[in-house]
């Protein structure tokens, strides 16, 4: 159990500096460093840039959540970001597993660009809970896997998702998929529901290709008529609304169909 804890924490600290690369990649920042994320306290973690900074709130609730999705620990957790000269709280907010308890503000500020540091600090049952899974045996996690199965498969919840995954965040862009928005360079574009659509499908799915008739069905099918060239038009639309981040790029797969790729 101690070498699988120890894994779970290894984890966690690869989430939290990416955690730190998206929001520097999302301020225009390709080329300075994540510095080694420090632990500071139990079930504590500081997040250390090299350099100077500025940050969208939503951007960084967004980018957090989505990244400590993936820890298993990860349910509940309190997140401030510290000025490094004075070492006030520049911005804060506070996740929980009960989403009704979340303390989320002041979403949509850009906070100023400074030295910053971000302290991540988890509910510390995190531990025990993961344990005690093991220990009490195979049926009850069998029991769980089962709950999870079905919540996931409960009608209409199929293509749900929490609010906040209507952010997506691209390279150094973000894409409002409700607003129907592209945020390059704190240069905001607006989509149409068409090139929304065609965006949508390639967010959830970044860096994967997507054949042209899946696209084509997706987005057309409903309109009771698919034109091939209709996808290459909007297609091209998107590049261009695309191209003023080099990090992104939508590129033809022959004789499949298109992905998105992301570099760093």
């Amino acid at each position: 159990m101690e070498d699988g804890d120890d894994f779970v924490f290894a984890k966690r600290e690869v989430l939290l500096r990416r955690i730190g690369h998206e929001l520097l990649l999302q301020s225009g920042d390709s080329t300075s460093r994540v510095l080694p994320v420090k632990k500071i306290a139990e079930n504590e973690y500081q997040i250390r840039f090299e350099n100077e900074f500025t940050f969208q709130s939503s951007a960084l609730v967004n980018t957090t959540r989505r990244l400590l999705a993936k820890d298993p620990m990860a349910d509940d957790y309190i997140v401030n970001v510290i000025n490094f000269g004075n070492s006030t709280v520049a911005y804060g907010f506070a996740i929980s597993k009960d989403k009704k308890d979340d303390i989320v503000a002041c979403i949509g500020r850009k906070q100023p660009k400074a030295r910053y540091m971000i302290n991540i600090k988890f509910k510390p049952k995190g531990i025990n809970t993961a344990k005690s899974r093991y220990v009490l045996g195979s049926l009850p996690f069998l029991a769980f896997v089962g709950f999870i199965f079905l919540r996931s498969v409960k009608p209409g919840r199929a293509l749900s998702h929490d609010r906040d995954t209507n952010m997506f965040n691209l390279g150094s862009a973000m894409f409002d998929a409700k607003n129907r928005k592209l945020i390059i360079n704190e240069e905001t574009t607006d989509l149409t529901g068409t090139e929304s659509r065609l965006l949508l499908i390639f967010a959830r799915t970044p860096n994967e290709t997507i054949e042209r008739s899946r696209l084509q069905k997706e987005i057309w099918e409903d309109e009771g008529v698919i034109v091939g060239r209709s996808l290459d038009m909007f297609i091209s639309k998107l590049r261009k609304k695309l191209e003023s981040d080099p990090h992104i790029k939508i590129v033809v797969i022959r004789g499949k169909g298109y992905k998105l790729t992301i570099s760093v």
